[in-house]
């Protein structure tokens, strides 16, 4: 199904394409940014590198568009990416003590519910809902707050503005988070009707 802020670039069966690419190399780096937070002697490294792979989330759907290399592989690698980078992440810095485990939930639990409702409507009713502008927004801003929270909590280098910047961006992510939570299912309960 096509939500109706949906991308409406005609999408190609193409595997190989330079987006998916950075969308597979940013998976590659998960665990490099995950092994980097968790030891104290990295983890400031480890940040940096999970700020440029979240940061990296616009880059491969804009090349995409602009280069006329939308695939159905990437509609589904790109949010994949997303999501497995965040989780990774938020987990690493929950070990580390540098993000609090109640926000992590937040997100987590979210992002666990949208997974198994979308991969069950997609597995058995094959339909798949495209990312809405609300999404997209709510996930820039989280991507954008958890660095710099855990930033701030090292006491880094403009750390308490990392932390000011770090949780008004948390406050107002994880209200649009829900939000497009709440736009997905009614987009699924249109796409069953």
């Amino acid at each position: 199904m096509k939500g109706t802020a949906g991308d409406s670039t005609p999408a190609t069966s193409r595997v190989l394409t330079v987006p998916n690419i950075i969308s597979f190399v940013r998976i590659a780096l998960i665990p490099v940014f995950v092994l980097l937070i968790v030891d104290r002697d990295t983890t400031t490294a480890g940040i940096v590198l999970f700020g440029a792979v979240v940061a990296t989330d616009w880059l491969d759907g804009a090349i995409a568009r602009r280069t006329g290399q939308v695939s159905e592989l990437g509609k589904i690698l790109d949010p994949v990416a997303d999501r497995a980078s965040i989780a990774a992440g938020l987990i690493a810095l929950v070990v580390r003590d540098v993000f609090p485990l109640w926000a992590a939930l937040l997100i987590l639990v979210r992002d666990a519910a949208v997974l198994v409702g979308g991969a069950v409507v997609l597995v058995v009713r094959g339909i798949r809902v495209d990312v809405r502008w609300i999404g997209k927004v709510a996930t820039f801003s989280l991507m954008l707050s958890i660095p710099a929270i855990a930033w701030g909590e090292l006491e880094l280098a403009l750390g308490e503005a990392a932390v000011v910047v770090g949780w008004s961006a948390f406050a107002v992510g994880i209200v649009e988070y829900y939000v497009a939570a709440w736009v997905y299912v009614a987009d699924i309960r249109r796409a069953l009707a």
